[in-house]
């Protein structure tokens, strides 16, 4: 039982961290979040096996965070409240090309990433070009280019 409790409480931290991290954390792995969540993910073995590398007790603790995702995304497909606070809502960052600097602020963005992701996915120069751009709940920039 004890391993279920360990299982339980990482997962919810971890979630937790990872939320406070915000989205911009998972959005694309850089070399250092990388290292980050290799080291992250030694840490959380040693945390929830503890003192027991037994094959049974791996296998309990992967049932627990398996039966825990499962159980949590049951709980987002029947609540948007639930949904909302786990994954988030869609953020405006850039409007009529304008650069939204508070909300920008709060999701640690710069205008450069703004741009990158403007030019990768649009072919885009300019601010000015940028109807809309978005922070999507996955943390992925999306960009929506301005009708001449």
């Amino acid at each position: 039982m004890d391993s279920v409790l360990r299982a339980a409480a990482m997962y919810l931290a971890l979630m937790v961290l990872f939320k406070i991290a915000g989205r911009r954390s998972l959005a694309e792995l850089t070399t250092f979040d990388f290292v980050l969540l290799m080291m992250i993910g030694e840490a959380t073995q040693q945390a929830l096996l503890g003192d027991d590398f037994s094959v049974t007790n791996g296998i309990l603790v992967i049932v627990t965070l398996i039966a825990i995702d499962v159980g949590l995304s049951l709980l987002k497909q029947r609540s948007g409240w639930v949904s909302r606070l786990i994954d988030g809502e869609p953020t405006i960052i850039v409007e009529n090309g304008k650069l939204l600097h508070q909300r920008l602020r709060h999701a640690r963005l710069v205008e450069a990433d703004v741009m990158e992701a403007a030019r990768s996915s649009q072919g885009l120069e300019k601010l000015e070009e940028i109807k809309f751009a978005i922070i999507e709940r996955n943390g992925k920039i999306s960009i929506i280019a301005r009708e001449d």
